[in-house]
This record gives structure tokens, C-alpha cells and sequence, in this order.
């Protein structure tokens, strides 16, 4: 069951995706809030789907962010990519490259704002990146990362990517952390996914200016607090 389950919302979810992406080609002449309206459509329509098909759903600890933020996320499923957007509003995410080369998904997301890396790239990816994001900010709105770099399975804990300290350095924004456990439910690289809640804890607010090795210390620990819970 929990096999068939994942088929159809794969079926339903990555067959309805082209429709919400031609969509927004539409309304992309019209201006970024009819556009911005389809991406979060699709966001609600993720969740439903997540809940109708798999019932996975979502619980959020704490308190997100009242003002424009880099927001720090463990990354354990594409869950908890979309439901942060619903969340969070219309936050831009750092992602890697060769997510916008997609045909038409990759056009939509680079309107709509994504901040691609090369995690190859060096210096010069990270000033591309910094440059993307500053006017992001610009814009009023946050920025969310995953600053362990990709998504890992439950109980990995890997060093931050320089990539978040650099971002840190040059925005001078606080940082609010996100613990998640959707790995637990969604696991990576399986097909099959089962049924229960997902925990999105966010952390108290880090204020900017820290040293590299104290905000990376506090970041690493606050998302993965629900890791050291499951231990227990």
C-alpha cells in the first residue's frame, strides 16, 4: 500500500507541476505577484498532496521569522523545501546549478528568484551568489539555505559548506535555524514513503556579526537539535 501510495502522488504531483509551470510562463509578463501567486499554489497543492496521497504533514516548534532572515535548514526530503515556501512566504532558496537547468522548471525557478551555486565554483560562485542574494534582500524578503549542502538521512550530521559563512558575512542578516526529521518518513534516494508528522523546529533568531566558527557552531547544533532528540 505504502508503495502505490507514493505512486500516485508521484503521478499527480510531477504530472500537475507542468501545468503550474506553464502557468506561470503566462503569467510571468504580468508582473511578479500573479506569478508569485502560482509558485505558492503549487506549494498548497504539494501539501495536499503530500497529505491526501502519503499523509505525511507538517507541525512547526517555535516561532518563524517576523522579518526578512537567512533562514538555515536541515535538508533530509524535497518536503520540507516547499513547505518552508508556504511558510516562510515567498523566501528565494540557494540551490545547486543544475536544478535550473530543467526545461521550463529550471526558467520558472530562476523567475521566480532561486539562488543557483556552482558548489564547484570556488570564489567566483561564492561572489555570484552574494550578488544574487543582496538583491533578494533588496527585495524584502529572506533567504533560505540548507548550509550542510545537500540533503542527508537521518542521524548524518555533516560540517557546514563555506558557502553559509560566506552569505553571513556579507548580508549581515540574522540567522534563524531549522531543525527537520521528514527523512524519517521520506527517506532519501527510496521511492516509498510513509505516513506520519513532520517537525519543523525553528530556532531563536542568531544576530549577525558573529565570528565564522561560533555562527557555524550555533547553526550546525540548532538544526540538528531533532537529531540529537531521536538519540535520546
Amino acid at each position: 500500500m505504502t508503495f502505490i501510495r507514493s505512486a500516485l502522488f508521484t503521478l499527480v504531483f510531477y504530472s500537475a507541476t507542468l501545468a503550474f509551470v506553464l502557468a506561470a510562463l503566462v503569467a510571468f509578463p504580468f508582473g511578479s505577484r500573479p506569478f508569485n501567486a502560482i509558485v505558492l499554489a503549487w506549494g498548497r497543492f504539494h501539501r495536499w498532496c503530500a497529505a491526501f496521497f502519503l499523509d505525511i504533514r507538517s507541525r512547526i516548534d517555535g516561532a518563524p521569522p517576523a522579518v526578512p532572515s537567512l533562514v538555515a535548514a536541515k535538508h533530509q526530503s524535497m518536503f520540507e523545501t516547499l513547505e518552508l515556501m508556504l511558510v516562510l512566504g515567498t523566501p528565494a532558496a540557494v540551490v545547486k546549478r543544475e536544478l535550473t537547468d530543467i526545461p521550463l522548471w529550471g526558467w520558472a525557478a530562476r523567475r521566480y528568484g532561486v539562488i543557483p551555486i556552482d558548489r564547484a565554483g570556488g570564489a567566483t560562485a561564492l561572489r555570484r551568489m552574494v550578488a544574487a542574494a543582496r538583491a533578494i534582500v533588496a527585495d524584502g524578503r529572506s533567504i533560505m539555505i540548507f548550509p550542510e549542502g545537500t540533503r542527508v538521512a537521518p542521524g548524518e550530521q555533516p560540517p557546514l559548506r563555506a558557502g553559509f559563512a560566506g552569505l553571513y558575512r556579507a548580508l549581515a542578516m540574522p540567522v534563524v535555524p531549522v531543525a527537520v526529521d521528514s527523512g524519517r518518513l521520506w527517506p532519501r534516494h527510496r521511492f516509498a514513503k510513509h505516513p506520519g508528522i513532520v517537525t519543523l523546529r525553528f530556532g531563536d533568531p542568531i544576530p549577525p556579526g558573529l565570528p565564522r566558527r561560533e555562527i557555524e557552531a550555533r547553526v550546525h547544533a540548532a538544526i540538528n537539535v531533532l537529531e540529537a532528540a531521536s538519540g535520546d
